[in-house]
C-alpha cells in the first residue's frame, strides 16, 4: 500500500527526516536513500508518496518514496512474439516437389499425397480459427501436428499466415517446426532407398 505525506523535520546534512500522512496518523522515517531517482533533494514540506515497512524494532520506515510532483515510471511496453512464418519455405517445396517427380527422384503420388493433406489441413486451420473466435470446439493441437507431419505442413503454413492463426505460441511453433524437419526428413530417406532400389515404386 502506498501513503501520501508531508516531509517534515529534514536535516540534509545527515539525509534523514521524517513524513506524516496527509489526514493525520504515524510518522515514518525516511532516509535520502529511499528516494527512488530522486531528480532533487528533499526539503522540508515536500509532498511524498511512499511504502511503510516495519522493522524489527517496531519503527516505521518509508521506502520506495517518490516526490508526488514526480512522474509516475513507465513500464516498459511488453515485448511481441514476433509470428512464425513458414509461407516462403512453403513456397518453394510447392516448387520443388513436382520437379523432383518429373525427373523421376520421386513418384507423382508423393505429390499427391502432399496435395491432399495440405489441403485437408489448410481447411481444418480454417475450422479451427472460426471455433476460436465463437468460442467452440477446437482441434486439438495432436491433430494439426499429424496431419502436418504426414505432409500437411505446407497447407498449415499458408493458412497460418492466411488466417493469422497458431503463429505466435511458441510451444506450438516449436512442435511444427519438427513436424516439418522429421517430414523432409523421412522424403529425403525414402528419396534416397528408392533410387537404390530398396525401395519399390
Amino acid at each position: 500500500m502506498r501513503w501520501s505525506g508531508r516531509l517534515h523535520d529534514w536535516n540534509d546534512a545527515r539525509g534523514f527526516g521524517f513524513v506524516t500522512p496527509n489526514g493525520g496518523g504515524e510518522r515514518a522515517f525516511v532516509h535520502i536513500r529511499a528516494f527512488a531517482r530522486a531528480h532533487r533533494r528533499p526539503v522540508d514540506g515536500d509532498l511524498l508518496n511512499y511504502v511503510v515497512e516495519v522493522d524489527g524494532r517496531g519503527r516505521r520506515n518509508a521506502v520506495a518514496v517518490r516526490f508526488a510532483d514526480a512522474p509516475a515510471p513507465v513500464a516498459p511496453p511488453p515485448r511481441r512474439t514476433k509470428p512464425f512464418r513458414a509461407t516462403g519455405f512453403a513456397a518453394l517445396f510447392a516448387l520443388a516437389l513436382p520437379a523432383a517427380c518429373a525427373i523421376g527422384l520421386l513418384p507423382w503420388k508423393v505429390a499427391g499425397v502432399y496435395a491432399a493433406a495440405s489441403a485437408v489441413l489448410y481447411f481444418v486451420y480454417l475450422g479451427d480459427k472460426a471455433a476460436a473466435q465463437r468460442g467452440g470446439r477446437r482441434t486439438p493441437e495432436s491433430t494439426l501436428h499429424g496431419l502436418a507431419l504426414v505432409g500437411g505442413w505446407p497447407g498449415a503454413a499458408f493458412a497460418q499466415q492466411h488466417f493469422q492463426h497458431k503463429r505466435s505460441k511458441d510451444e506450438f511453433v516449436g512442435t511444427y517446426v519438427a513436424t516439418i524437419v522429421l517430414n523432409l526428413a523421412g522424403l529425403v530417406a525414402f528419396a534416397v532407398m528408392r533410387h537404390k532400389g530398396a525401395w519399390p515404386g
